[in-house]
């Protein structure tokens, strides 16, 4: 009992030093004006504390939230951004563990438009919408759109769809709107679709393994007996032959 209790504290354990938590952004987009509000909250589906965002900017490296930034809340930390804010954050585990999220970028642009684009990478296959956003007027406007600095097309709702995303998708892009401004580049990441494998063929139940012995106990019986019974009749047949013979 007490070895079973010691082995599951040291899975326990080891599975709490292996988890890792996913940093979330909301409103989910990766660019926002001067002046706007974002949460960022660290998700772990094992642990629901013990983590802090931190972030490298122009104004430090690795720095935590709640340090001269940001108001942190648990695991959780809510920035009014400005152009300064601009950089990497990620989630970090606060008992000094190697543990950590992968990292996203925030744009905080000081202009008049920006580009709406999802923060996090897409799957392969998906469909994403680029939305180009000036602060004023809040409507739409046409906008012009750019991929690694080449222009790929004028939507005149201000909306860009791409249609079943793949690893050619991947890069900066950006938009412009005709006497608003133009928005800083943010990268769209598309990761491969995971392969679809067959589900691993389950056990069969229990009840089946005891009918399966059961038959087996009456049907080996029975083979043994008919298998007596023709040997036997064989030899009764070979015995008379040779009779027969001599006769």
């Amino acid at each position: 009992m007490e070895e079973t209790s010691l082995l599951r504290l040291i899975s326990l354990i080891s599975l709490l030093s292996r988890s890792s938590a996913g940093l979330t952004v909301s409103p989910s987009r990766s660019q926002f004006f001067r002046g706007e509000s974002v949460t960022l909250i660290c998700e772990d589906e094992i642990r629901s504390d013990g983590w802090t965002v931190r972030r490298n900017t122009t104004r430090g490296t690795r720095t935590e939230c709640g340090d001269k930034w940001g108001e942190a809340d648990g695991s959780t930390c809510n920035i009014t951004l400005f152009p300064y804010d601009t950089g990497l954050y990620w989630c970090e585990s606060m008992s000094g563990s190697s543990s950590s999220s992968s990292s996203i970028q925030l744009s905080v642009s000081g202009g008049s438009v920006i580009l709406q684009s999802p923060v996090l990478p897409v799957m392969e296959g998906d469909d994403v919408t680029l939305s180009c956003r000036a602060k004023n007027p809040t409507h739409n406007l046409p906008a012009a759109f750019f991929k690694n600095g080449v222009f790929i097309g004028n939507e005149s709702s201000g909306h860009m769809t791409l249609l079943h995303v793949s690893s050619s998708d991947d890069g900066l892009y950006k938009c412009n709107v005709k006497g608003h401004g133009e928005s800083p580049s943010s990268r769209i990441s598309v990761k491969e679709k995971p392969s679809t494998l067959a589900p691993p063929t389950s056990p069969p139940p229990a009840s089946l393994l005891v009918r399966l012995v059961c038959h087996l106990l009456v049907f080996c019986p029975y083979c043994i007996s008919t298998f007596l019974m023709v040997s036997l009749y064989g030899h009764r047949v070979k015995g008379k032959t040779m009779t027969h013979s001599l006769t």
